[in-house]
């Protein structure tokens, strides 16, 4: 088997070297929007005579390199468009196999860096105070601090971050004290300490006027405090808990993806497949089986529609797909979560249930835990694991499942308890008349819960666009307009926008500015810009507010809309 290059990284690849270990002294600098300080990376040797290595930067001021004391010799080569620019240090002492190394950077971020998301007061609930976030995943880690910027590589880190005293951070990794900034007494230092080997996309911080509030023995809500109470309740046993699946995602992700991690970002279903199929067993003991498939089912509607999107031949509708030149961020879609649930559930029925594949599960957790695979150690586990079926498993197409575009070969079977009212009432309002439309009625709604309205909606959206008249009615008897649930309000709003709805063309515009979820934004604009009526509005507004936009969200609205 061929050792699986990652396309997306510049760095030494982890065969050379691997970063063990980071520690990470910087200050936050709202004004100047820049992250200051020093990145002392350890780095272990994996083969004799290492005299000089490469990490990842983008964006990046580098002041100085320090090993053992003295400066090194470095040098930054030239921009590679998204993927940054290389950094090459020489080392002073030649290395052996396993030797390790404390590299020492002293950096500073851009205020365009592709990680970072800096709020005005302006744009906070509080008003008062700015507010930071940063995203590293897939390959912005580098446009914070030097790194080898991919998921082949595990490492430990500690922090100190230097903020304003009157704001908080938080990073993803164990708080471990705070005290003044000893440099300047109007600052606060925050210390924590991550000692799980982590890919360095999942090392995360915020700075803000953050509150927090116990919802379980070990298990705190941080938000700002116009919103704290707010989310304890959504997230707390008397909540709606109605979109409580991502929180169920990002849970199961602590063992697929970041336990367990994708080699490169070609295998980047093995981190969603699998992580969508544990939120889906989640929600299925919190709410019965039907709702599992209910939701499985949705999510095959989510495929179908992203498949259309792209054209049922495109390279990015494969499973496992080639990266080569290609940024992540412009890769991205549903298809590595919907079509690897797809396969997994297909698998689970024909290798004897969910019980039995969450026992393979489990032992593929086990397995696999601290370290980053391809699709071929995946598969080789799972034959391993079934070693008494592999008859079974010799009859799944897998170059059709993994390597080939469009939908799946197999549609997996699909309890419809739950969907069937969905389309019941879709249906009503796709073959409607003119003459029928008053045969709708509020009471419509009465038995769904607020996943069927969504999927309702979902349903009618794959028909869109439906006759002016019927989404005008559909207004008077259901009151959409009044929903706050955002994805029922983003279907309903491309419904609207798609049927060609002047009147919610501010409403779209609103919620396509006023959040910042990609998954909402993209598409709302892009059916703005889509409408004769609203293609000049929604160029202007994206250019006034593509300052104040995250920077990856506002290059992709920028591409969908055709402008830059």
């Amino acid at each position: 088997m061929p050792e699986v290059v990652d396309t997306c990284s510049l760095a030494s690849p982890a065969t050379v070297c691997r970063t063990r270990h980071l520690h990470l002294r910087c200050r936050v600098d709202f004004t100047r929007r820049a992250l200051t300080g020093v990145a002392a990376l350890t780095v272990q040797s994996q083969e004799d005579n290492l005299r000089s290595l490469v990490l990842d930067t983008k964006d990046l001021t580098i002041e100085k390199v320090v090993i053992n004391g003295q400066e090194v010799k470095y040098t930054l080569g030239e921009r590679q468009s998204y993927k940054g620019s290389p950094m090459e240090i020489s080392l002073p002492i030649t290395l052996s196999k396993n030797q390790e190394v404390v590299i020492e950077i002293s950096f500073e971020t851009s205020p365009k860096s592709s990680a970072l998301q800096w709020l005005t007061p302006q744009q906070t609930s509080g008003k008062e105070y700015p507010y930071l976030f940063s995203q590293c995943q897939a390959i912005h880690c580098r446009a914070i601090l030097p790194c080898q910027d991919t998921p082949s590589v595990k490492l430990t880190y500690t922090a100190e971050v230097s903020v304003p005293k009157e704001l908080v951070a938080l990073m993803s990794a164990v708080r471990d004290g705070e005290a003044p900034d000893p440099e300047d007494p109007s600052r606060k230092i925050y210390k924590f300490s991550q000692k799980v080997p982590i890919p360095c996309y999942l090392i995360a911080l915020v700075v803000g006027a953050l509150e927090s509030r116990k919802i379980g023995p070990r298990t705190l809500v941080w938000s700002e405090k116009e919103q704290v109470e707010k989310s304890a309740y959504e997230f707390s046993e008397a909540g709606d808990k109605s979109l409580s699946n991502v929180i169920a995602h990002e849970i199961s992700h602590s063992w697929t993806g970041n336990l367990v991690t994708n080699k490169t970002w070609d295998h980047f279903w093995l981190n969603e497949g699998h992580t969508v199929y544990l939120e889906r067993h989640i929600c299925g003991r919190l709410f019965g089986e039907k709702f599992r498939h209910f939701h499985a089912l949705g999510g095959w509607g989510e495929l179908q529609n992203t498949i259309k999107t792209f054209g049922e031949t495109h390279p990015f509708t494969k499973l496992v797909v080639d990266l080569t030149d290609v940024d992540p961020d412009v890769a991205y879609s549903s298809v590595p979560y919907e079509k690897g649930f797809a396969l997994l559930f297909h698998l689970e029925q024909l290798l004897g249930g969910p019980e039995v594949f969450l026992g393979f599960l489990k032992a593929y957790v086990e397995k696999f835990s601290y370290k980053s695979i391809s699709t071929d150690d995946w598969k080789n586990f799972l034959y391993s694991h079934f070693k008494d079926k592999v008859d079974i498993l010799n009859q799944v197409d897998w170059n059709a499942w993994l390597y080939s575009p469009g939908l799946p070969p197999i549609k997996p079977n699909y309890d419809t308890t739950l969907t069937n009212a969905c389309i019941a009432l879709s249906q009503r309002w796709i073959t409607a008349k003119e003459e029928d439309l008053n045969t709708f009625n509020a009471t419509d709604l009465n038995n769904l819960s607020s996943h069927q309205v969504n999927e309702f909606l979902a349903q009618v959206l794959q028909q869109a666009p439906l006759p002016l008249g019927h989404i005008k009615r559909m207004q008077e008897v259901y009151n959409f307009n009044a929903v706050n649930n955002s994805e029922i309000r983003f279907r309903w709003l491309r419904l609207c926008i798609q049927s060609k709805w002047e009147e919610a063309i501010p409403l779209a515009l609103k919620m396509a500015t006023e959040q910042g979820r990609m998954k909402f934004t993209r598409p709302l604009f892009k059916d703005l810009a889509a409408f004769d009526k609203s293609h000049d509005e929604a160029v202007r507004t994206y250019q006034e507010h593509k300052a104040s936009m995250h920077p990856v969200t506002a290059m992709l609205v920028g591409k969908d809309l055709k402008v830059d």
